[in-house]
């Protein structure tokens, strides 16, 4: 697709084999940028591309472990030769963790949580602002949480993943002030996707609290995607976005 708000641009989603990530893949194909569908699991990906591509925009799939540097480094660069160069970073790829008190939980586990969910996105936002400031601009946009600003029983590994990706954020736009690199978190809130399908269950069943609604991910995160996506170098950066709706 040659026209829309993001014609000409280039994009790297991660985790974007399901749920968030295909969304906002598939609606910044729609968008009109090249889009980079990355994830570890490589049927997933290959399906998401090949949808885009069906519907007539581009895209590619590359497999990538963004807890591993190297892998990821890869990813940045078979997007830049693929596609000239790269103007937006979604960090989406992330796990939910072990769901297990702090004093009984695995150590092993709680630190993979944290190796995916955060040192996973520095990975990727340290080697996409090479690329990015070349093009003399653009977006990172990392999918965190309400856990990192509340917490929650039994999430202390995704919580803390989440709150440490927020300071992130905040210190990356700082950095990144004078490069015209927007860098700021995207908050979902309660949106139906398969990490999130054991909550919406308890919720269905009365052993969790309903909260706010259960959206789809096309209907409320991809249109806020895009905004961010579409800022000037001199929009917001270092801020929170927070699909969390109010009582």
């Amino acid at each position: 697709m040659t026209t829309g708000p993001l014609a000409g641009k280039v994009a790297i989603v991660t985790g974007a084999g399901r749920g968030i990530g295909r969304a906002i893949a598939i609606g910044y194909a729609a968008a009109g940028a090249s889009v980079c569908c990355a994830a570890k699991t490589p049927s997933e990906v290959e399906s998401a591309a090949r949808e885009i591509a069906t519907a007539g925009g581009s895209a590619f799939a590359v497999q990538v472990d963004v807890a591993n540097l190297q892998s990821v480094q890869a990813m940045v660069d078979a997007t830049v030769a693929r596609f000239g160069g790269l103007d937006i970073l979604v960090a989406n790829a992330g796990v939910e963790g072990d769901r297990k008190p702090v004093e009984s939980g695995d150590a092993g586990n709680w630190r993979d949580t944290i190796a995916t969910n955060l040192f996973g996105a520095y990975h990727c936002m340290r080697t996409a602002v090479p690329a990015i400031r070349q093009r003399g601009g653009g977006a990172i946009i990392a999918i965190g949480s309400g856990l990192g600003q509340r917490g929650g029983a039994n999430r202390s590994d995704y919580a803390a993943s989440k709150a440490g990706l927020s300071a992130l954020v905040r210190a990356l736009a700082q950095e990144l002030l004078a490069h015209g690199i927007n860098v700021n978190e995207l908050v979902p809130g309660p949106v139906a996707t398969a990490m999130t399908r054991r909550h919406q269950e308890a919720v269905r069943e009365g052993s969790a609290p309903a909260g706010n609604e259960w959206v789809k991910p096309a209907d409320a995160v991809v249109p806020l995607a895009l905004f961010l996506a579409t800022q000037p170098g001199t929009g917001p950066t270092g801020r929170s976005f927070s699909l969390v709706r109010s009582p």
